[in-house]
């Protein structure tokens, strides 16, 4: 389940996805518009996408994922678009029959999609707007941007 779309972003069915009885450990990601970026308020984020080249990048990190540690299942959507503050812009749920192939799994598929993915994200504040583009996570960081 690799989705790319203008509709609302619902947790439970991709959650309902990637439930197995082989399952111990289920993680999600939700990544939700915040209301202020590097010191300005934001009013409202504008998502694009290349949308088929984005899928099938969404589909290869699920195989590498799969390559790289023992997972049951994965699920990735990420919303284009409008999105106001407060709104769901990119779900990311794996499932693993442990939980530090899940969270490791989970991990390495979000700075993926923000490295890969072709999805760009204006953020519109008050008083202008701008392009930016995502950020990893370096290793033993306590923060990042996106």
């Amino acid at each position: 389940m690799f989705e790319v779309t203008r509709d609302p972003l619902e947790p439970q069915p991709l959650l309902d996805f990637v439930r197995k009885d082989e399952s111990g450990a289920i993680v999600s990601f939700y990544g939700v518009v915040r209301g202020s970026s590097e010191g300005r308020r934001v009013l409202h984020l504008e998502y694009d996408a290349y949308v088929p080249m984005a899928v099938k990048e969404m589909q290869k990190i699920g195989d590498d994922l799969r390559s790289r540690w023992q997972i049951t299942e994965v699920a990735m959507r990420h919303r284009i678009g409008r999105l106001e503050v407060g709104e769901i812009c990119l779900i990311v749920a794996v499932s693993a029959p442990h939980r530090q192939d899940a969270f490791a799994a989970c991990h390495y598929a979000i700075d993926r999609i923000k490295e890969t993915v072709p999805i760009w994200k204006k953020e519109v504040w008050e008083g202008g707007e701008v392009w930016v583009q995502g950020h990893a996570i370096q290793e033993g960081s306590d923060s990042a941007h996106s």
